[in-house]
């Protein structure tokens, strides 16, 4: 019991505690769900309510022993936080919100936060379901956001708590999806249109992209394409970093047969406005039900071009892949037509990032004032529903910020803990409007702490991208709106003479990265002048400059209190855990608390019961 608190009180605090919104039950369905270890014996569920900001957990695990579940971050499980529990072979429960003091050491937190809506444990599986807010008020709880959420499960072979390495698994889940495709219509008379590239013998170099151009379905009249999906060739699924499909422009002369995309033959890069994209990690993706690509019509695209980015670092041969994209379409029409506009820093190696760098943020401007002209056609305000992510290895945060009149308007999409293997494209929670004269700025932040020379934007994985593709409607001409800095000025506030952009990207190799010349660097890229081009599926090309402007950090949202009170040191048992009594077992032979009150699961069955006479008495 608490110091400060009658026992009594403070039973009665807990529960008169206000509800925190609608959560999952303990027999709910939970409609997302994911393997968190290569041998598929930890299994996760999960659901949330946005509104309320409460998030269900399910870890079912192959086990007789404890198990856990938190999150953690990129650099050290140190500070994670793990709710733990498990059943006891006399049919005790126990449950507790802990976190990890050092890699071997859990210590429990002074706020409880997590509520417990079932335990059990059979046979075979211990299966913990719990509920907790997005964000709490307890220091010890990391938050659960719209950022890639780095998941760590653990567990024991028996109810001692103690960690093994062996035992523990971190998985980079999107935990925040927006829509499940269950969820989602499915329209009747679908048809699958697979776009690949066969028989291909990948070269033994680092890096290939390669490409070839390919008809779209035809079709008699208007369709629309809902969904997509990748084609990959399992033991070639490490080799495959990338799926992009570009929209040509109907009047272009296009090559056949396969080859370089970015090589001697530039007929190969033809065609640059993306309909399509996957990345490492990503799975497949269903458009929202009022939205979908257009075919069919005479502005419709009629050919694309089919990249596929190889990364053979161990440089194997006689390795054959046939990889592409699946495609679902129907003469089910939607409401809008889609296009996408890839935003971002030019990949170029005017790009670049110091070594050594612990943080280094590259910015990429866009200027839509432009649109109409370069569009020879209105530009309607765009409606944004979704959006993909991309950098390299070197990539840990993007963001894309929107400013209208001089004034930032809000963050459209951003990820602070952004990982190279998980690559999807992911919904909005609103739709944001774009209008004609407003500002879009990329923020790329990268980490080269394991690197000793400079890292330059280019295709390959060791080189570094810094792109934002927005999914929209209603579709237009523009394909993208990139920027770059002024690097002749950058080189000149490094203090290297240079009289021209590719020597100014050369000089960098010449810097001493120092930590003070790597924040000048920073810096220097950020108040020169950006140039922005403009680029159309037509492959007309449109410059204009800009300024990159400040981006004011969006404040964190109110935490939420505890629903479980403070939990003081005194009350910890010797176990370091939340003691319950002993359940009667299920006809299964497993101990349930789905139907436990909350105060029973704090303080006991019997104390549970003297509260409730205490009450009825008062009465």
């Amino acid at each position: 019991m608490a110091r400060t608190l009658p026992f009594g009180l403070l039973l009665l605090t807990v529960l008169a505690a206000p509800s925190q919104g609608s959560r999952q039950g303990p027999a709910s369905r939970l409609r997302y769900s994911r393997f968190l270890d290569p041998s598929n014996a930890v299994f996760l569920r999960w659901d949330f309510d946005l509104e309320a900001e409460i998030i269900t957990f399910e870890l079912q695990v192959r086990t007789a022993g404890w198990v856990g579940l938190g999150i953690t971050n990129r650099y050290t499980m140190v500070g994670s936080d793990l709710v733990v529990g498990g059943v006891l072979p006399e049919g005790n429960v126990y449950f507790s919100d802990e976190h990890l003091v050092d890699e071997h050491t859990l210590e429990k937190d002074g706020s409880q936060d997590a509520e417990l809506l079932g335990l059990t444990e059979d046979a075979v599986y211990t299966t913990m379901r719990f509920s907790r807010p997005f964000r709490s008020c307890d220091p010890h709880d990391q938050d659960i956001t719209s950022d890639t959420m780095r998941v760590l499960a653990a567990y024991g072979l028996d109810d001692t708590l103690q960690l093994d390495r062996e035992r523990m698994f971190v998985k980079s889940i999107f935990l925040l999806q927006i829509f499940h495709p269950d969820d989602l219509d499915v329209p009747e008379n679908t048809i699958i249109h697979d776009l690949e590239i066969t028989d291909f013998l990948i070269p033994e170099d680092d890096t290939t992209y390669a490409c070839t151009f390919l008809p779209l379905p035809i079709v008699s009249e208007k369709h629309h394409i809902y969904r997509f999906e990748p084609l990959l060739v399992d033991h070639n699924e490490t080799l495959v970093h990338h799926i992009l499909l570009y929209a040509c422009g109907n009047a272009s002369i296009l090559p056949t047969g396969i080859s370089d995309c970015y090589g001697a033959d530039p007929a190969f890069s033809l065609c640059s406005q993306v309909i399509v994209g996957w990345a490492v990690g990503g799975t497949s993706y269903q458009f929202p039900d009022d939205v979908g690509i257009s075919i069919g019509m005479p502005s419709d695209p009629q050919w694309v071009r089919l990249e596929i980015h190889y990364s053979n670092f161990h440089n194997l041969p006689g390795l054959y892949d046939t990889s592409g994209i699946r495609m679902y379409y129907s003469a089910q029409l939607r409401k809008y037509d889609m296009g996408v506009l890839q935003l971002g820093f030019l990949t170029f190696p005017i790009h670049f990032i110091p070594p050594g760098a612990e943080s280094f943020r590259s910015y990429g401007l866009c200027k839509t004032e432009k649109f109409e002209e370069i569009n020879r056609a209105p530009v309607p305000d765009l409606q944004v529903f979704g959006y993909l992510l991309h950098t390299h290895l070197a990539g840990r945060a993007l963001q894309a910020v929107q400013y209208r009149n001089g004034a930032q308007l809000q963050t459209i999409c951003k990820d602070d803990s952004y990982d190279f293997s998980l690559q999807e494209t992911r919904d909005l929670p609103h739709r944001v409007e774009l209008k004609p004269g407003d500002e879009l700025l990329v923020e790329c932040q990268y980490e080269t702490l394991d690197r000793d020379s400079p890292t330059f934007g280019g295709p390959s994985t060791i080189n570094e991208m810094c792109l934002i593709f927005l999914f929209y409607y209603p579709r237009n001409n523009i394909s993208s709106c990139q920027g770059y800095p002024d690097i002749i000025s950058v080189a000149h506030e490094l203090g290297e003479e240079v009289s021209d952009s590719m020597e100014g990207a050369m000089a960098m190799n010449n810097v001493e990265w120092s930590p003070e010349n790597i924040r000048a660097a920073e810096k220097a890229c950020k108040e020169v002048p950006q140039t922005v081009i403009i680029k159309t599926i037509d492959e007309i090309v449109e410059n204009t400059t800009g300024w990159i402007p400040e981006i004011i950090p969006t404040p964190r949202g109110p935490c939420l209190e505890s629903w479980g009170g403070k939990v003081e040191p005194q009350d910890e048992t010797p176990a370091g855990f939340r003691a319950a009594a002993p359940m009667p077992l299920s006809a299964s032979g497993t101990a349930t608390l789905s139907h436990i009150p909350l105060a029973a699961l704090l303080f006991g069955q019997g104390a549970f019961s003297w509260l409730l006479a205490t009450l009825q008495a008062a009465v």
